[in-house]
């Protein structure tokens, strides 16, 4: 049905186009859409003149003399450039999509897995916690949000609204409310804390492979690796954290290692519910770089401060830079800063202020667990917990569709953990519903659950001046859990993690789903705040993360002598191998005293430290002398970079995808393929040249060992590339094959070239690759060297002048498609360049190309 719409879709534009009045139909639907940014609009709802300031990038600055008018104007500017993704994220959040899509599967089964988890459930519950002045902020962000949208016809929001409509899907524009707004907090939190995935793979794999082999395949963070080759965020010499704790114990390496706990040895799914999620930018290939020095290593004399946040990519970006000043700034109207929002929300979540500035990435902490209860038999509303049956709550969604097909109601069980999470399972071929599971029921508990006051703490932190007010802030941060780098104009820098970590019983390690019956089996709270990692000012004048392991093993045993407890408080298994870390570290020490340049530099690194590490292992394989050999030799001459232009990273690459595959994929459940992270894995058996993973399963007769595999490998690799790119090196190149498509949703995917064309971009020639800085990951386990996941933004701070500020976004502020602004950016990203980020009054009066007058109706 989807493809027929699209087809007659195609043939009426088409017929449009040719007409006499094609031009107009095309100029209307096309520009229409595209907002007033300059002259002087009435605006019913402020109580005061607002000016928006747009300098050459579209960036908008904000000035108003009250917070009401600020917040109302920065949710009327994001409407103006960013309503349809707007649209869009907000019925994610809610588990609405088939309301702009109609009845695709897809979308469908993402709405049903949404609404039993409960996410808009969720968000509802933490509106009823906002204090006073976040509530009032986000209030006036929905109504500026609300005096553009509702005062326009669907067709001049957006072109998608247009081109939707002639497939038959009828999407009414509804108002803006704050719950929209913190649904998208749950969406982010999910997505960047998918540890409950982990645990369905790791039990289809325990289940397949056993224990060891399992642990080989992810294993645990390599502290210690050759010194400093995975350092983690927190160093050794910056603990205790907590007064009073032991100084230097022993740390518990076995149950950092992981050992299954009380394992259950059943086939639960392994496959991701969500694996068709409508593409928002968040989903796949998450991770982040940050890092913060003192003046004591820049030429300034004041901090400086780097920001890049790994998301998978979209159509536009997923962050919006805005700036929001308060005009005069006052204790009544506090606000004078600039950086990354998100569409749905009021505030900036990465950037600085005048006092402050801060930086994200993500923690990747274990805070979802699954459940296996004891069911009554007779009654699959009961579960027993303490030695008695109890209730669950039975809760009803109803999921409609935009192109008319009737609704379609689902019961969700909830349980005093959280929900049955795989009740309500879509068969996708025939369109069938499982209602509830009483096969092998899961209750996921996650801290999104819980009690949040996400937004409260942004907005402090958008007003904090310094380490102690910024603590404060981030002290209410629930979730997401964040490494924050923190800088401030006195020439202190720090590193916090906030957020809600949970405390399991002893004998939970959390890697696979957990039989539980009573209180003694499920976490036995939060680690408190103050006892959670940080740095003020470490002697070595710079920290760095890069989603490595946040803190060094002694860290639990001091924690649990400082809590009186004997429980497993590891705060994630599932960390970033730390080669990004210890390259960022070691461009921090070499390069100082650093500038904007040099930060730069960063950003750009290209250099791959795995690539650098299995090297010796394919120098010395005994190969065939021909053009294998030949290859071999040309490889071995590579510096390790993955540039665009290099030949070497593209045959590295080759040899990536087939020696995750040859090792792992033979021996693995069908619905469970080798990607990038087990590039590290088969690099940390290569001491063991005859560990089991070595060993194909289908040579009975015979048993590979590793020289085997990386031969095979490497062959297999040569072979790949000459197909593709031809037989002579000197025509090959990574940046020939390795590029990045920016699709939008859902038009992007339409089927329909000439739609497609429209709104989608593809860049090539971009460099950078699997877990490196410049971190344009792609999949390994797929047939294309595309990046699944990129830089979303790059931030560079300098404490010393805020208007020397440096920044770009893949793609541009705009979200409408034939916008100058929907895709100014991409060459000045692909080329490692960047964007001036003013702040000052004077630096933006010189930089406005447009200004807008708001005023009172």
């Amino acid at each position: 049905m989807k493809v027929l719409r699209f087809i007659l879709l195609a043939l009426l534009i088409l017929i449009v186009v040719v007409g006499v009045g094609g031009f107009v139909f095309f100029w209307d639907t096309t520009r229409g859409p595209l907002p007033q940014t300059s002259g002087a609009l009435d605006v019913e709802g402020l109580q005061a003149q607002v000016e928006v300031l747009r300098d050459e990038s579209g960036i908008p600055h904000i000035y108003a003399s009250n917070t009401h008018d600020l917040f109302f104007a920065q949710g009327f500017v994001h409407a103006q450039d960013r309503w349809w993704q707007m649209e869009l994220y907000r019925h994610i959040g809610s588990g609405s999509i088939s309301e702009l899509t109609g009845k695709v599967s897809a979308s469908y089964g993402n709405d049903l897995f949404i609404r039993t988890a409960g996410w808009r459930r969720a968000a509802t519950r933490d509106a009823e916690l906002l204090s006073e002045a976040t509530r009032a902020y986000l209030e006036a962000f929905a109504e500026g949000v609300n005096a553009y949208i509702l005062n326009r016809p669907a067709d001049d929001l957006s072109l998608e609204y247009r081109i939707l409509g002639l497939t038959g899907v009828n999407i009414p524009i509804q108002p803006w409310t704050v719950v929209d707004s913190l649904v998208w907090g749950k969406v982010m939190g999910w997505n960047l804390t998918d540890s409950y995935g982990q645990e369905l793979v790791r039990q289809a794999l325990y289940a397949a492979v056993g224990e060891g082999m399992t642990l080989n395949y992810a294993p645990a963070y390599p502290y210690g690796l050759e010194g400093d080759g995975a350092p983690t965020i927190v160093h050794p010499e910056d603990l205790p954290i907590s007064e009073g704790t032991l100084s230097n114990p022993t740390a518990s390496v076995t149950r950092v290692q992981g050992n299954f706990g009380r394992r259950m040895a059943g086939g639960h799914t392994a496959g991701d519910p969500l694996a068709g999620m409508v593409s928002a930018g968040i989903d796949t290939g998450i991770g982040s770089n940050n890092w913060v020095a003192t003046g004591t290593m820049t030429a300034s004399g004041l901090p400086m401060l780097a920001d890049d946040m790994h998301l998978s990519h979209s159509l536009p970006s997923i962050w919006y830079l805005v700036g929001l000043h308060c005009l005069p700034k006052t204790d009544a109207c506090p606000i004078d800063l600039i950086g990354f929002a998100l569409s749905p929300t009021p505030g900036v979540v990465v950037g600085h202020n005048d006092s402050i500035a801060w930086g994200f990435t993500n923690v990747g902490a274990d805070v979802q667990d699954l459940y296996v209860l004891d069911w009554n038999p007779d009654n699959p509303l009961q579960y027993r917990w303490n030695g008695e049956w109890r209730d669950v709550t039975v809760i009803e969604e109803t999921i409609s569709f935009g192109d008319g097909e009737p609704p379609v109601t689902i019961q969700v069980r909830e349980t005093h953990l959280g929900p049955v999470i795989n009740d309500n399972d879509l068969n996708r071929e025939t369109g069938e519903l499982s209602g509830f599971n009483t096969t092998d029921p899961l209750v996921l508990r996650w801290t999104g659950f819980e009690p949040n006051q996400l937004f409260d703490a942004i907005i402090g932190i958008n007003t904090a001046t310094d380490w102690e007010s910024f603590r404060a802030a981030v002290g209410m941060f629930a979730l997401p859990a964040q490494n924050m780098v923190f800088a401030d104009v006195r020439g202190n820098i720090g590193y916090q993690t906030p957020g809600l970590m949970p405390i399991r019983p002893v004998d939970h390690d959390g890697l696979t789903p957990y039989p539980a019956d009573g209180d003694e089996d499920v976490w036995q709270g939060f680690i408190p705040f103050d006892n959670l990692p940080r740095v003020l000012n470490p002697a070595r004048s710079y920290i760095a993360s890069a989603n490595q392991a946040v803190v060094p093993l002694e860290y639990y045993d001091q924690l649990n002598e400082a809590l009186g407890i004997e429980a497993n408080t590891l705060l994630s298994f599932d960390w970033a191998y730390g080669q990004r870390g210890a390259r960022i570290e070691a461009m921090l020490k070499e390069r100082a005293p650093h500038t904007a340049q040099t930060f730069g530099d960063i950003h750009r690194d290209n250099k791959d430290l795995m690539a650098e590490r299995i090297m010796p292992y394919i120098a010395q394989l005994a190969l065939e002398p021909g053009a294998v050999s030949e290859a071999r030799d040309y490889l071995l001459a590579w510096d390790f970079q993955m540039n665009a232009e290099s030949g070497q990273g593209a045959l590295f690459a080759y040899f990536s995808r087939r020696l995750v595959a040859n090792v792992f994929n033979d021996q693995l459940p069908e619905d469970i393929r080798a990607g990038n992270r087990e590039l590290m894995s088969a690099w940390l058996i290569m001491e063991d040249p005859e560990n089991d993973w070595w060993d194909h399963a289908s040579t009975s007769d015979a048993r590979e060992t590793r020289d085997d595999i990386l031969a095979r490998s490497f062959s297999e690799a040569v072979s790949e590339i000459a197909a593709d790119l031809g037989s002579n090196p000197a025509e090959w190149s990574w940046g020939e094959i390795h590029g990045i498509e920016f699709v939008n949703t859902p038009l992007g995917a339409s089927g329909v070239s000439l739609i497609e064309d429209m709104v989608n971009r593809v860049v090539l020639g971009y460099g950078g690759g699997n877990d490196i800085v410049n971190a344009a990951s792609w999949d390994a386990s797929s047939d294309s060297f595309f990046a699944r996941s990129i830089p979303s933004e790059r931030l560079i701070v300098d404490l010393s002048n805020f208007d020397s500020s440096q920044v770009v976004l893949p793609t541009g502020q705009s979200g409408h498609a034939y916008s100058p602004h929907y895709d100014d950016m991409i060459e000045t990203y692909r080329t490692g360049g960047y964007l001036p980020l003013w702040f000052g009054r004077t630096a933006v009066e010189i930089a406005t190309k447009d200004r807008l007058i708001l005023s009172p109706r």
